[in-house]
């Protein structure tokens, strides 16, 4: 048998810091695990499974009797330092990563549903999210309820009878709604729902749903985790509990596997992901200020701005009101595309959270499946974009704006 290769020895790791790491620290340092090699940056590992030193060790390591990895479907070196950094910058127990933002938003619930059970959401939300609740989960016997706007008594009857899980997006995807999670998390829990949020549109860095009650938080790592239009991924972050009893099962059977490679472009990624986001932060509202200025505007709909109509619960919540903004335009749709045509600087697409500023028009693209009557209820009109501001000097964007004015 050929000797270890040239370099290789056993990296002694350094003790833990007696103090708590700021959240930047930890993007860059959690969960690192190093292999003989002690290399700087972290390791990919591209293997689909792994050997082990005897019969008895693989049988052990199946029945989850020692920690050994067994097959990267279930668990992998560069997949697990994602999602100890990833759970570490959230504050929660555990973390799994999936292959893209909707096989987690479908994970998180399915784990917790069967035939019979009620799931009660907000009712503003992004489209795939829309079908999964009210397609999809209800052909297996599950049935749903939708709830619009933060009247307490409004939740309190939705969530009058029996209810497995409460699905929160806030804010939603496209026009900012804000749902109040703390108090929606304390009526779920009066009837023994697991509260599900999806935090897509504010990111780990401008919200802690675990912080304000709810039980589970899901990604879709695409968006501002990656941040850069590099890769799909998702991920659900939760208790020990959640995770080994319920979302495992689901997950190790059903085989929405996150790929190592995309796992360890996310691992960089979440190392500037704090000076991103923050920085697309504060470019959004200096846009969105001025989007309320122009006479072509009928309405804006960002967190940050006082004209929001759940501000107030957006600054409770909420450290900075995101990189997305909700415009509704004065004019029709042949109008609203001429604008978008006009655009130089910021590219028409449907993703949002990228480093490059992208604009979209979601009537026509991201939210078309739903029907018209279904779009109207979520405020979405023939007149209503999408932006979401990247990483771009603020002045350009603005500059760009203006000119397609």
């Amino acid at each position: 048998m050929s000797k270890r290769p040239w370099g290789y020895q056993p990296v002694a790791e350094q003790p833990d810091p007696q103090w708590s790491l700021h959240p930047q620290t930890s993007a860059v340092r959690s969960g690192l695990a190093r292999s003989g090699f002690g290399e700087t940056s972290e390791a990919l590992y591209l293997n689909s499974g792994f050997t082990y030193t005897s019969a008895e060790q693989a049988a052990e390591s199946f029945n989850d009797e020692t920690d050994h990895f067994v097959y990267s479907r279930f668990a992998n070196p560069t997949i697990a330092m994602f999602e100890q950094r990833l759970a570490t910058i959230e504050g929660a127990e555990y973390c799994v990563g999936t292959g893209s933002g909707m096989s987690a938003m479908f994970a998180s619930i399915a784990c917790l549903v069967k035939t019979g059970d009620h799931i009660v959401a907000s009712a503003a939300m992004f489209s795939s999210c829309y079908v999964v609740l009210t397609e999809i989960l209800p052909k297996w016997g599950v049935t749903i309820e939708l709830v619009k706007g933060n009247d307490p008594k409004t939740w309190a009857v939705a969530l009058s009878k029996p209810t497995k899980v409460v699905f929160i997006e806030s804010p939603s995807n496209p026009m900012l709604d804000i749902v109040d999670i703390a108090m929606v998390s304390d009526l779920a829990h009066k009837v023994g729902a697991t509260v599900i949020v999806d935090n897509v549109m504010a990111s780990p860095v401008l919200q802690k749903p675990l912080t304000l009650g709810a039980d589970v938080v899901m990604y879709s790592a695409t968006k501002h985790i990656d941040g850069q239009g590099r890769v799909l991924a998702g991920a659900i972050l939760g208790s020990a509990a959640y995770i080994q009893e319920h979302l495992n099962p689901f997950i190790r059977h059903t085989g929405p596997s996150l790929s190592p490679f995309n796992a360890w472009v996310l691992v960089k990624s979440l190392e500037t992901m704090g000076m991103r986001v923050e920085q697309m932060n504060n470019s959004a509202q200096a846009i969105a200020q001025f989007l309320e200025t122009r006479p072509e505007i009928k309405s804006v709909r960002y967190p940050g701005l006082k004209s929001h109509p759940e501000y107030a619960i957006a600054c409770k919540q909420m450290s900075g009101g995101g990189s997305t903004i909700g415009i509704e335009f004065n004019s029709p749709k042949a109008d609203v595309f001429k604008f978008m045509n006009a655009l130089r600087v910021i590219d028409i697409s449907n993703n949002l959270g990228d480093s490059k500023s992208l604009i979209t028009h979601p009537a026509s693209t991201t939210h078309r499946r739903l029907t018209p009557e279904v779009q109207a209820e979520m405020g979405i009109t023939e007149s209503v974009l999408r932006l979401s501001v990247g990483l771009e000097h603020p002045s350009d964007l603005l500059k760009d704006l203006e000119q397609a004015f």
